[in-house]
């Protein structure tokens, strides 16, 4: 008998942010919070082992409440190390686990676990079911439509049933197959072609199962055109690199009557975040680094984020000085 899965997550995630590996870190997240109050947002993946023996287990799982709903993704292959990994996520108030099958860096794949574990479904099958089995969290899965040669739709949906009835929730789907070898990440982002129709196909024999799908979307207008066809879309790299494109994700993906921020209103309601992070000994660069990204298109964007990244990176940046530069921004009707 195939797994249904329950109808408590159904249609809650039209919108999600996607885990990348050095940008979705709890700094970003909470610039993302104030865009959105409903994307659900990804941590970077978590390498199961590397949570399971570290004694700074906060290193790994910290994320600030504000940030709910959200998701934490674990990459590995090992069903006793991903049981205490799960108990973990719970106990740390995460709201899901996702299990990432579809990262294509060398390093990853040589540990066995992300995109090359599509060839091992069973395997697949156990991970997924040693996470539902060891907490009360919805257990999702990121994979891509195939990896090298074994990339037809017989041997991704026969994937997909295996999966689905271990037990997982909702579907993830990269809509580019991956090339372990002769292609590095980014260009297994961009070089395999997108294929949609393999994915609607998917949903189409599969309509009892969560199908989100993720690959090349720009705007809202693309993704609500998706929601057509699928329970939900992934944004990547477009929203890390234009993050305020998406600032109507609210009123358009989930009908709530909300106005717009603009870039220094969401500046400025960091302002006490990044505070409290220096007082720790944080420094400023490492929000803005993500920070800069939501200034662009406007007179002297160009200035504000050269300003904001020279004094960041020499650790010169105060909050005075980025409540008047933005501030400047803010007057130009900004």
């Amino acid at each position: 008998m195939s797994y249904i899965p329950s109808n408590s997550i159904k249609n809650i995630h039209k919108l999600s942010i996607a885990p990348m590996m050095d940008c979705t870190d709890k700094h970003f997240r909470m610039i993302m919070r104030k865009i959105s109050s409903k994307a659900l947002l990804y941590t970077e993946m978590i390498v199961a082992q590397s949570l399971f023996y570290t004694n700074k287990k906060e290193d790994f799982l910290d994320f600030n409440s504000d940030e709910h709903p959200i998701s934490i993704q674990f990459g590995g292959d090992d069903p006793e190390i991903l049981k205490e990994a799960a108990r973990m996520a719970q106990d740390w108030g995460y709201d899901e686990i996702n299990f990432n099958v579809g990262c294509p860096s060398p390093r990853v794949c040589a540990g066995n676990f992300g995109a090359s574990l599509m060839k091992e479904p069973e395997k697949v099958a156990k991970c997924i079911e040693s996470l539902k089995n060891n907490c009360n969290l919805p257990v999702t899965i990121k994979h891509r439509i195939g990896v090298d040669n074994d990339d037809s739709f017989t041997n991704l949906n026969n994937f997909v049933r295996c999966i689905a009835n271990a037990g997982a929730d909702r579907f993830t789907v990269h809509a580019r197959k991956a090339i372990l070898k002769g292609l590095n990440p980014k260009q297994n982002r961009t070089i395999p072609p997108l294929k949609y129709n393999i994915v609607k196909k998917l949903k189409k024999l599969n309509p009892e199962l969560l199908i989100e799908i993720n690959g090349g979307f720009k705007n809202i207008t693309e993704s609500l055109e998706a929601l057509n066809y699928f329970d939900g879309v992934m944004i990547g790299r477009s929203v890390y690199k234009h993050p305020l494109r998406w600032s109507g994700i609210d009123q358009k993906i989930y009908g709530i009557d909300r106005k717009s921020k603009s870039a220094s209103d969401i500046i400025f309601s960091l302002i006490p975040y990044i505070e409290d992070h220096l007082s720790k000994g944080g420094k400023s660069w490492d929000i803005c680094k993500h920070l800069i990204n939501l200034v662009e298109g406007i007179p002297k964007a160009k200035v504000w984020r050269k300003e904001i990244s020279n004094k960041s990176i020499k650790r010169e940046l105060d909050i005075e000085y980025l409540v008047k530069i933005t501030s400047e921004l803010e007057e130009k009707g900004f």
